[in-house]
């Protein structure tokens, strides 16, 4: 009889809704307890992951006792999140006060305490910029000094199947692994189209879908959206010019004084069925449905994030968007933790193998370099 694959237990700090929790579980991975602030969020966390324990408070007053209690003293595979990471730097560097110092050091100490193989941060690209080079060089020394091999990628969602462009940085360590693996990249790309093609869950009902909600209010800009082909929307004065050719229906801006003479985000945008959707927001008010005039619904928006039809989101309409809008799309999520249980089947390593460390700036600027791996897929 073939030997069943193993679980891999993780718990999930700064876990949101649980977009990153659903999409390791999809791959095989046992989520035993996520842990946020935002009560909606966890209550939403709560209803779709049936196997997990949660805890709704500050990460800070997550006990070694208590997380042994909430875990039942299950083995922790896994350690997964995304700590604030930016106002990390090197001791008696950066702002001692900033709160994105203790948050990430609360994250290490949780590591420490459930001793796990696998660590998997996610954060904003941003965290491989040059201005937080410190940062990121004091996150591999600290991690390496714990005994994980790290590496680092900007994985955009779009490449792993996600109907939607949304670049986010992973840092991958491993205690039983000298080579990080990486999930290879699709070909095949989805679209909006894709995504809104069937809303339904698996009973034939609708979650998180009222169409009522996502009615535009104000009559001016229902009138602007109307006059907005699909996959497009107003940046520049020609937009404006193109696509508003009624007075009342001008924006009332004075485009030689805004900065580049553009809006810094596209107005009134359409998303293109054809297409992936831009990165979806916090807030409903961002983008517009391809052909009807109105909002996108929660549905929507969290099957443009590659959500399953089944996932509910709870708390206000506020609330769900922003549960959507800070997840890490599940589909990206799927593809790390199928990397993860493929370095798990190899332990190319023993405990004891040596670590590679990064320890001065030359080698801190070439992990950046080689981040940066994504690639633009085009649409034939």
């Amino acid at each position: 009889m073939a030997k069943s694959k193993p679980t891999l237990n993780f718990i999930d700090l700064f876990s949101g809704a649980g977009g990153l929790s659903c999409g390791l579980e999809l791959a095989g991975m046992k989520c035993v307890l996520g842990v946020d602030m935002d009560k909606h969020a966890i209550e939403t966390f709560k209803a779709n992951h049936h196997f997990a324990e949660t805890y709704c408070g500050s990460i800070v007053d997550l006990t070694a006792a208590k997380i042994k209690s909430l875990t039942g003293n299950q083995e922790i595979h896994a350690v997964v999140g995304g700590p604030p990471c930016q106002g990390f730097s090197t001791v008696g560097l950066g702002n001692p006060n900033d709160t994105r110092n203790s948050l990430f050091k609360e994250f290490i100490r949780v590591v420490k305490v459930t001793n796990p193989s696998y660590v998997v941060i996610e954060n904003v690209t941003g965290l491989l910029a040059k201005k937080n080079e410190k940062t990121i060089q004091e996150i591999f020394k600290i991690f390496n000094k714990m005994g994980y091999t790290l590496d680092v990628q900007v994985m955009s969602s779009e490449n792993y199947g996600v109907p939607e462009r949304r670049r986010r940085t992973i840092i991958l360590g491993s205690k039983i692994n000298t080579t990080i693996t990486f999930p290879k990249m699709q070909s095949k790309i989805m679209t909006v189209g894709d995504a809104l093609k069937n809303l339904k869950n698996t009973s034939g009902k609708y979650f998180n879908h009222d169409i009522e909600a996502a009615h535009i209010k104000n009559d001016l800009d229902r009138a602007r959206i109307a006059c907005i082909p699909e996959g497009k929307g107003v940046r520049y004065e020609i937009d404006e010019k193109t696509y508003f050719k009624s007075k009342k229906l001008k924006l009332n801006v004075n485009w030689k004084e805004l900065r580049e003479n553009r809006f810094r985000q596209t107005k009134f945008q359409r998303l293109d069925r054809k297409k992936p959707s831009p990165t979806i927001m916090t807030h409903r008010h961002n983008y517009f449905h391809p052909t009807e005039n109105r909002y996108l619904t929660q549905r929507e928006a969290a099957a443009l994030q590659s959500f399953p039809n089944d996932f509910k989101f709870y708390g206000t309409l506020s609330a769900q968007w922003r549960q959507i809008g800070n997840a890490v799309p599940p589909l990206l999520g799927k593809a790390i933790g199928e990397a993860v249980l493929g370095m798990h089947a190899e332990k190319s390593a023993s405990k004891n193998a040596k670590i590679s460390k990064v320890t001065t700036k030359d080698l801190v600027i070439n992990v950046r370099k080689k981040a940066f791996v994504y690639k633009d897929l085009t649409i034939s």
